[in-house]
């Protein structure tokens, strides 16, 4: 497995490299499903860090590489629009309109209007509050693993913590909770493309509907009854995300927290196993040192970057890193990309759990966008892996992951391991 993954590794370098730059087209899904995009950003980030791609099935875009670039467009939201009415936060387009919209695809004022509706969830007190029942439910998942048998750790571990999660964050029914990380996997696939036929059109919202359903009746019970602090009952009670009785008006806003609420955590959680078995001394001394899971958690967020990119649009015409970017043009923020620029992140290519300046990354987004959730995030890793190092010497990947289609979401729909005791 080792030496297939390093021949893969040798022949992606080789293709990067003896690509001339103005045929590169970094957000070619296959980079990411292969796990082989890292050779083609390193170049960039050498050699044309601000890089347009002129053809692509997604249209032309300028992907944006070096750490303090990102940086400087995520920060900068009046000239890098997110509106979804020009096109939103994916390099996919979007199609829909602002009245529909999450307020991740908003720009403000509207944007900090309704995400300010959410926010008290996410505090300290909440996540004090929280970290209790999630440790308790972390343990009772750990303590069900089988014992020296190969399973799914995607599925026994990283999915069933994160959508007994979310079930709870939303109050939603817990023996549907299952539905949620399905409902994020459908969202992320992205709009069909023009010329889908219309029985695949129709039996992709025949597989949808049933699956956000639940939330309709919730939303409908809950819009005038009692206040409370599930999202449900937050976003419904509050006549800024309620926006009327439209289905559609305040459906973005679930999408998005479902979305946002597994995906971090649930790809993290995996992603910190693949780098354990790259790194076994890391894991090793946290057992011996589990204080050292205030740096290793941000570290593993960096390396695993589950988002891989966000995407804006430029409103006016703007000058970034010797480039000319004009008004309309589409810009890529490549996430992956600078959680790795050698630059700013010493030794970026190592895993190391004790860095001087773990949270030193852009995984979480910069300004007004930063993730709301990005707390949570971490107590959830945070608790996960303390569970984990009690119980278990070690826990070895025996298979290859089957990553997930998706250049936006880095992450993992299944991953074969053993626990070693």
């Amino acid at each position: 497995m080792a030496d297939d993954a390093s021949a893969i590794a040798r022949d992606a370098r080789a293709r990067a490299y003896s690509t001339p730059l103005e045929d590169f087209h970094v957000a070619d899904v296959s980079h990411f499903t292969s796990d082989t995009h890292w050779p083609w950003f390193e170049r960039l980030r050498r050699e044309d860090p601000v890089h347009y791609c002129a053809e692509s099935e997604f249209g032309p875009y300028w992907s944006v590489t070096r750490f303090h670039d990102i940086v400087a467009v995520d920060s900068n939201h009046e000239v890098f629009s997110s509106a979804s009415n020009r096109g939103g936060i994916m390099i996919v387009d979007a199609a829909e309109p602002i009245a529909d919209s999450s307020f991740i695809a908003l720009d403000p004022p509207d944007h900090d209007a309704q995400r300010r509706v959410v926010t008290p969830t996410f505090s300290s007190a909440g996540m004090a509050a929280m970290e209790p029942l999630i440790r308790q439910r972390a343990a009772a998942i750990l303590d069900e693993l089988p014992i020296g048998e190969t399973f799914d750790f995607v599925d026994k571990v990283s999915v069933e913590l994160t959508s007994q999660m979310l079930a709870t964050l939303f109050d939603y029914p817990f023996e549907l909770r299952r539905n949620l990380p399905l409902i994020s996997d459908m969202a992320l696939s992205g709009p069909p493309p023009l010329g889908t036929p219309m029985e695949e059109l129709l039996a992709r919202q025949q597989a949808f509907m049933p699956l956000v359903m639940p939330f309709m009746g919730l939303w409908d019970a809950r819009k005038n009854g009692p206040p409370a602090n599930d999202l449900i009952s937050l976003l419904s009670q509050d006549p800024v995300t309620r926006k009327g009785d439209r289905p559609e008006g305040y459906f973005g806003n679930l999408i998005l927290l479902t979305v946002a609420g597994s995906d971090t955590t649930r790809h993290s959680i995996t992603g910190a196993l693949m780098a354990f078995q790259d790194y076994p001394e890391a894991y090793e001394r946290l057992r011996a040192e589990p204080a050292l899971l205030d740096s290793a958690v941000p570290e593993i967020v960096r390396w695993q970057s589950p988002v891989a990119h966000m995407r804006r649009t430029a409103t006016q015409d703007f000058e970034l890193g010797g480039k000319a970017i004009k008004k309309g043009e589409k810009v890529v923020m490549w996430y992956v990309s600078g959680n790795r620029d050698e630059e700013v992140i010493a030794d970026a290519d190592r895993f190391i759990i004790d860095r001087e300046r773990p949270r030193q990354h852009v995984a979480f987004g910069f300004g007004i966008h930063r993730c709301v959730g990005n707390r949570l995030a971490e107590m959830q890793l945070r608790v996960v892996w303390e569970e984990i190092l009690k119980r278990f010497k070690r826990i070895e990947v025996v298979g290859e992951p089957q990553r997930l289609k998706s250049n936006f979401v880095k992450g993992y729909e299944a991953l074969p391991v053993r626990i070693v005791t």
